[in-house]
This record gives structure tokens, C-alpha cells and sequence, in this order.
């Protein structure tokens, strides 16, 4: 295949020569820029007209007070900027035609390909491929990835994304998992990457401060006990979206924490977030169950009072939390738990209980978080 290379930049750079390595790659930089294999040119037009592939990867940038390196909790919320990416889009566009593929590596928010990049491409195809790399390690990473992200149109793994697995094939070291998805969740699984990461962190050095001042604590003998934990922790466990945590240690632990953060002077408290989220979700699944039911004038209906299947146990019951908002929110409905004998009702399933030969009345509506 022969492909262009657009924004030959710390990132850009050493992509285009991993890539390189297998195909023709022409490559194009507003910057003066050089490469023993990648043969750089002075024109866009030069750089997408007869290629397979054409590679964007332009910044999408912030202030540079938003680093991070300076204190900016305190900055109003931005998104990125991203005049760059749409400029350079429109200007690929004039050249690319219906046999040329446009692949966008940049880092954006989810939604934003659908809503203000993707009708920039009207004479060629287009993809949104962003990267799991790091800068210096960015030739390792290229051709090492933990996955390759691609994002369709409609989240099809034929054609396009076909297509461009079997280009990446040619070049992976490593034999990664190919995450195919719509735009949305192509951009999501990027972002939230990354935010996973960020939170970790902030978890595990959050450890390190209750550490230095409780004292008799090595935050290594913790995190070590903690890393290899494999079954919750670091492994599969946890990974459904659905309904909160619950039991009689979750909650009420996050709650002691919080007394913990303040009485140790730690300056924040980021059980505080994870317990206000907690609620805010709950009261999400509450919302829709109450609109569900005013919708068809059903009663609400929840399976799963207990706070996880196979056991009678009510302790810090998400399902029961959910309750509490619905009838809180004025349904004039009081919530019904497990029904010996099933009626007509709007129904959220609570947890992952044995509800898949449960006899549910015509007419009901069943909402699975």
C-alpha cells in the first residue's frame, strides 16, 4: 500500500517510519522536517493524492496552562481545540478522492468525530484510529500496542476496518487485540484509557499519603498485596457498567475513609467522589425507571433486593438505593421488591440474578442496567 503521513511531529514521526518499514509512506509537516525513510514533502497535495492510506495526526490541543505541570483545577473546564484537525481536514479532503482512506489518530472527546470532523471527509472514506502511545517510547508503542482502537461509521468490522487490520498486521511486533467500534466508542475507549490510568494513580498515591501520615505503614507491603490481587482488583471483575456496589463493607467503607482523609489532614477526599457518584448513578437508573412508568402507568417493579444474587443479605443494597430515589422523586408509586407472584410493571433488573426465566406479564417493561 502506499501511504501519506500528515503531521510529522514527536508523535507523528516516529509512526510514519515505523510504518515505514513494511510500505511507501510520504509524509507532510508544516515544519521543516527530515527522515532517512520516509520521504517528506513540501506540499499536502503531494502527500494524499494516489495514496491507499493517509494518516492525520494533528494536535489537538489545550493552553499550555492545562498541562498539568502548574496547578489548573482552579482553570474553567475546556475541551480541546481543534481548529488543527478540522483545517488540515478540509484541506486532505480537496486532494483524496473515493479510493483513499482517511485515517485520524488524533485525540478528541467522544462525539466529536460524528459531530464536527467526519463531514469535513466528502470525496474519500474515513476512520478514526487514535493511538495508545507514549512519548519516549513512541516506535516501541507503535508497533507494540496493548490494542489497536478503530472507529466505523457504524462500528463494522468489515470493509474499512478490514482493511486496516490487515495493514497493521504487516507491522505489529506483537500480535495485539483489534477493538472494533462506532466513532463514539472508538473515542471512548482512548479517553477512558487514559483515565483509568489517571485514577489508579491517584488511588495508589493516595495510599503512599495515608502512609507517611499514619506512620508504622510501608505503602509498598500495601500496593504489593494490592498488585497482586488478580481476581477484583487488576482482573475482568467490575468491568460491566450496571448498578452500584453494595454489601456491608463498600459503602460504609468509603464513608469511614472520608472521616480517615479528614482526620489525617490529606487535603482531599476522593471517597467524597466515588460515593457521590455512587448516588448520582443510582438516582440516573431511578429517573428512567420513574419516566418508564409514567410513561405506561405501571408500577415500579425491582428484581434483586438483596445486594447481590444468591443471598438475602440487604446490606448497602444498590437496588434498594435505587428505590429510595424513585419513590423520592414523586412517583406516588411505592416500589415493589421480588413479587412472589409477577404483575404488570415497569421492572429494573437489580443484579445478575436467576431473572432470565423469571415470567414476566405482557405489557411490562423491562429495563436492564
Amino acid at each position: 500500500m502506499n501511504v501519506g503521513f500528515i503531521g510529522l511531529g514527536k508523535l507523528g514521526l516516529p509512526c510514519a517510519e515505523a510504518m515505514a518499514t513494511k510500505y511507501s509512506v510520504t509524509g507532510f509537516d508544516i515544519e521543516d522536517r527530515s527522515s532517512d525513510s520516509v520521504k517528506v514533502v513540501t506540499d499536502v497535495k503531494d502527500a494524499v493524492e494516489n495514496q491507499d492510506l493517509v494518516f492525520v495526526a494533528i494536535q489537538t490541543p489545550h493552553h499550555p496552562q492545562y498541562d498539568g505541570s502548574t496547578p489548573c483545577m482552579d482553570y474553567e473546564p475546556q475541551d480541546f481545540n481543534y481548529d488543527q484537525v478540522k483545517q488540515c481536514l478540509e484541506e486532505v479532503n480537496q486532494y483524496a478522492n473515493e479510493h483513499t482512506l482517511i485515517v485520524l489518530i488524533s485525540t478528541v472527546l467522544p462525539g466529536t468525530v460524528r459531530r464536527e470532523l467526519a463531514p469535513l471527509i466528502t470525496r474519500a472514506r474515513f476512520i478514526y484510529n487514535p493511538y495508545l502511545i507514549a512519548m519516549g517510547s513512541v516506535a516501541w508503542d507503535m508497533v507494540n500496542p496493548e490494542m489497536v482502537i478503530i472507529g466505523t461509521e457504524d462500528g463494522s468490522e468489515t470493509g474499512d476496518a478490514s482493511l486496516l487490520i490487515n495493514f497493521y498486521k504487516e507491522l505489529m511486533q506483537n500480535n495485539p487485540r483489534y477493538s472494533v467500534g462506532t466513532w463514539e466508542e472508538a473515542e471512548s475507549i482512548k479517553i477512558f484509557y487514559n483515565t483509568f490510568i489517571s485514577a489508579k494513580l491517584s488511588l495508589v498515591n493516595m495510599i503512599q499519603d495515608v502512609a507517611e501520615k499514619s506512620g508504622n505503614m510501608d505503602v509498598d507491603v500495601v500496593t504489593g498485596a494490592l498488585e497482586r490481587s488478580t481476581y477484583r482488583i487488576l482482573g475482568k471483575a467490575y468491568m460491566k457498567a450496571g448498578m452500584g456496589d453494595g454489601g456491608g463493607c463498600h459503602p460504609r467503607d468509603n464513608i469511614a475513609l472520608r472521616y480517615m482523609a479528614e482526620k489525617l489532614g490529606l487535603g482531599y477526599d476522593l471517597f467524597d467522589a466515588i460515593m457521590r457518584a455512587r448516588e448520582v448513578q443510582a438516582k440516573n437508573i431511578a429517573t428512567k425507571l420513574v419516566i418508564e412508568s409514567d410513561k405506561v402507568n405501571l408500577p415500579i417493579v425491582i428484581l434483586g433486593e438483596a445486594y447481590k444474587p444468591d443471598v438475602h443479605y440487604k446490606d448497602g443494597s444498590s437496588s434498594i438505593l435505587v428505590g429510595h430515589y424513585c419513590e423520592a422523586y414523586g412517583s406516588a408509586k411505592k416500589v415493589t421488591y421480588d413479587p412472589i407472584k409477577p404483575i404488570k410493571a415497569v421492572y429494573l433488573l437489580g443484579h445478575m440474578g436467576k431473572h432470565h426465566d423469571y415470567n414476566f406479564p405482557e405489557g411490562s417493561v423491562v429495563v436492564d442496567p
